[in-house]
């Protein structure tokens, strides 16, 4: 702690209890991870199990109590995801209580630091650039740049002097100021801005979106078909009732693939675990999968690329020094409200001393590039790029930014400045030259993002010489491809020309950081933009994928769906990769899971035409919900498979099941027909179909397990010795008749021409244009 102010003391200890006693505390808060009573309810509550429930009542009804074995399928299915969902809610939220925002305020005259849910009311808030506005407040003294995006939209800073208002999730662009607190837990927006992009747009998510659809479709099935199949066999047919519901429910079992949700569900949160323990923190769950399919990356120059990190090199005079001029600086130091890094550099370089006190101060801003501070009887001092200051830019000046080097000049002029109006001519007096060190591994960084084919653009506010010079040095290929945006303004239409030309952007206002973020999307591509200030917050907030650097402000931290806790870049190719390894695997076991829904509903929709019963029963779906789809599924799914996600992940599902599933329909119908003339009865008939299943089943887990490595070997071998020693000793539980050699062998004869039915529509599928898998790099709507 340490004093400041003295005219302004803030509240003492006991009028701070006072406030806490009478509720008036900010202690209401939100979690970035769901509740306990959320993870159990999402697992819990869901339409698939409602579903399962009311087969299940209407089995006990009719006192089918060996059916009801599917039941074990869906508590393990429910007790796995609350667990997983438990253990990663514990990793998240250890690892965000380094996340836990904070704030300086005055207490009995010093200044202090709380936790945010500490606040009270009239709690005076010391507030500098960079961070985010937790509860509502009057400003007290002082004067700031405020950005209200994420609360209007508009990226315009506003002014704010004081008695102004400030709002709860708007954050300082510029300046410092004091702000008394007038409102905190529910009755202000702070408790809803950690999380206030999240709400605003939808979950990035092709996988939840594909599921959705599917659910969708499987409802609107489910039920009329389920009524129709027992109506026939009851009405009909004549079945009993308890036959009628047993063959009814298995059709409507078969429909259901369960599992497949928990088992995307599980896979992302053990994704979320392994991030949490390399120091990433994932704010939003489904953005592992996002960034899976990023095409294009745009980073900021400085924190991500550069470590921040400014260190002045050597101050170039520019006019005969003076010692009264260095007065001066140091005085403009001392008095500065700016607290940036290059603000920071040079007060370790200048000692900041209160020599003269200015009569008017500009603070710096991102979108005016300089700061100012007016001394009655010396005129202004300016400090802000060397573009905005000198009327032309000396040769030894842009050599030094060719190099990688940052440059700020420092001038005079005799008249007082204004923030909105242009700078009159500037008499210069010295050039500060910085150097910004380049992150650790951010070459082999780089060249892991070009081999895979993600476009990396640098989008920065300094020169656009110093950032093709940091490029440069970072290995980015195409450095030289920069454009200077300084004279290109906020024209979406020519921006939206320009941002595929080029890889390189300097003098990037924060609005233009958005609208190429924009352009990009426009173009078909699916952005992840990383960044650490309040200029970046526009950009981020539109990005498809947000990535926030822990050394950046507090505003950035909060609103982005990632977070590198270690400030290490090079942890995105690990993250990369985790997302690759939860879509890859989920398009490859969702694949097996839809082959039963689609061919339970072919087949149910035949069984209803031709009049039939539907062939099996509860406990043999049952058997193959177990054995041949969650038993290889679960134990592969957090297998590596960093492999680029290409192509739709519904469509290519659908292209990998619906042979398969025509297969087995073929099946059905060859068998059906061939009853009469081989003398097959019913229960001979029913097994050998469903052996038929069994057959084409796992030979969709085998394809879908290639390559083959050690586990999957093991992992397929264990399935088939499995399922024949279930048949083999369980054959009357299971109700499945032991056939001939004379039916083995015609079954065999069937199994083998729905093998090679399947491997046709394999190879036709793909040439339908409807299963067209979609190009790489092809945008979908559902990143929108």
């Amino acid at each position: 702690m340490e004093a400041t102010n003295t005219a302004i003391k803030g509240l003492t200890q006991k009028q701070v209890e006072e406030r806490i006693k009478n509720h008036q505390k900010n202690s209401v808060s939100q979690s970035i991870t769901k509740t306990y009573r959320q993870i159990y309810k999402e697992n819990i509550c869901t339409l698939f199990n409602l579903l399962n429930i009311l087969i299940a009542l209407a089995l006990v009804l009719v006192q089918a109590w060996s059916n009801l074995f599917f039941l074990a399928v869906i508590v393990c299915n429910i007790i796995i995801g609350i667990l997983q969902e438990l253990h990663a809610k514990k990793l998240v939220d250890n690892l965000s209580l380094l996340m836990r925002q904070r704030v300086s305020v005055m207490r009995d005259g010093v200044l202090c630091s709380v936790n945010a849910q500490d606040l009270v009311v009239d709690d005076v808030m010391v507030l500098s650039s960079g961070e985010q506005i937790l509860c509502d407040a009057v400003l007290l003294q002082g004067e700031a740049e405020i950005n209200e995006a994420l609360l209007s939209g508009e990226s315009d800073p506003i002014h704010k002097r004081e008695r102004d208002q400030l709002l709860s999730g708007s954050s300082i662009i510029s300046g410092k100021c004091y702000a008394q607190v007038v409102h905190v837990g529910a009755d202000n927006y702070a408790n809803r801005i950690a999380n206030e992009v999240k709400k605003v747009r939808a979950v990035n998510s092709r996988l939840l979106n594909a599921m959705k659809r599917v659910t969708k479709l499987t409802g609107y099935a489910i039920i009329p078909l389920g009524i129709l199949l027992f109506l026939e066999a009851w009405g009909f047919r004549g079945d009993s009732i308890q036959v009628s519901v047993i063959t009814s429910s298995a059709a409507l079992l078969g429909m259901l693939p369960k599992g497949l949700v928990l088992l995307i569900s599980v896979s992302l949160a053990a994704g979320v675990s392994r991030m949490a323990k390399h120091k990433v923190l994932i704010q939003d769950l489904y953005s592992l999968e996002t960034l899976a399919n990023v095409d294009t990356l745009c980073l900021d120059k400085t924190g991500t690329i550069t470590t921040g990190d400014l260190a002045v090199e050597t101050i170039l005079p520019l006019c005969e020094e003076t010692e009264t001029d260095m007065d001066y600086i140091r005085s403009f130091l001392h008095y500065s409200d700016d607290n940036n890094a290059t603000y920071q550099a040079l007060c370790k370089q200048i000692s900041p001393r209160a020599v003269y006190e200015p009569q008017a101060r500009i603070p710096f801003s991102s979108l005016r590039k300089w700061s100012s501070a007016y001394f009655e009887g010396y005129g202004s001092l300016i400090m802000g790029a060397p573009e905005k200051l000198l009327e032309e830019l000396d040769a030894s000046f842009s050599a030094l930014m060719e190099e990688g080097k940052r440059i700020v000049v420092l001038g005079k002029c005799s008249d007082p400045v204004r923030k909105d109006a242009p700078l009159p001519s500037i008499h210069p007096l010295y050039a500060v030259v910085f150097t910004d060190t380049i992150r650790p591994h951010v070459e082999k960084t780089l060249q892991y993002f070009r081999e895979e084919n993600v476009e990396i653009k640098i989008i920065s506010g300094d020169h656009i010489t110093a950032v093709s010079a940091i490029a440069r040095q970072a290995g980015l290929h195409s450095w030289n491809a920069c454009l200077d945006m300084s004279g290109i303004g906020d024209d979406p239409l020519m921006i939206d020309q320009l941002a595929e030309q080029y890889s390189v952007f300097g003098r990037v206002t924060p609005l233009q950081k958005k609208l190429l973020v924009q352009a990009l999307q426009k173009k078909g591509h699916a952005v992840a933009m990383s960044g650490d200030g309040v200029n970046d917050m526009l950009a981020l907030k539109e990005a498809d994928c947000s990535i926030a650097i822990a050394q950046g402000s507090d505003a950035v931290k909060q609103m982005s769906q990632i977070v590198l806790l270690d400030s290490d870049f090079s942890a995105l190719p690990m993250i990369l990769k985790e997302g690759r390894r939860v879509v890859n695997n989920a398009t490859r076991v969702a694949g097996v899971f839809f082959i039963k829904t689609i061919y339970s509903i072919l087949l149910s929709i035949l069984c209803i035409l031709m009049n039939l019963p539907f062939p099996f029963i509860p406990i043999q779906i049952t058997l193959i919900d177990l054995a041949i789809e969650a038993f290889p599924s679960f134990l592969t799914m957090l297998e590596p498979d960093h492999r680029r996600v290409g192509g739709d992940f519904l469509t290519t599902v659908l292209c990998n099941a619906l042979p398969n599933a025509i297969a087995i329909v073929f099946s059905f119908l060859a068998i059906e027909f061939m009853s009469d003339g081989f003398a097959i009865r019913y229960d001979e008939a029913v097994t050998m179909m469903y052996l038929c299943v069994t057959v084409i089943s796992m030979l969709a887990v085998y394809h879908s397990s290639r390559p083959l490595n050690r586990l999957r070997a093991l992992i397929c071998l264990c399935m088939t010795v499995g399922f024949i020693l279930a048949i083999l000793l369980f054959h009357e539980l299971l109700h499945i008749t032991l056939l001939s050699l004379r039916l083995l062998v015609l079954t065999a004869i069937l199994a083998l021409s729905a093998v090679v039915i399947r491997q046709i529509l394999m190879l036709l599928l793909p040439w339908i244009p409807g299963f067209r898998p979609q190009q790489k790099g092809a945008r979908q709507h559902s990143l929108s």
